[in-house]
């Protein structure tokens, strides 16, 4: 699968790329119930990189296709 977000630059929730995910409050939402992707926290600051919104992504996926009736 193609990846969405370069791999190595660091993505931090005001960035309009992150609005795939949703809003700065769903994203801090899943960080307060330990689901979404993995982030890094620097200080006070939050960050993903974007090997693991990429990997993230790829574990949602669902292919109709692959299912049974």
């Amino acid at each position: 699968m193609a990846n969405i977000y370069d791999d190595d630059r660091i993505f931090f929730p005001e960035d309009p790329e992150l609005r795939v995910l949703g809003s700065i409050e769903k994203l801090a939402q899943w960080r307060h119930r330990n689901t979404g992707p993995a982030f890094i926290r620097i200080g006070r600051r939050i960050g993903y990189h974007g090997t693991d919104l990429n990997t993230y992504l790829n574990a949602q996926r669902v292919d109709p296709n692959s299912e049974a009736a």
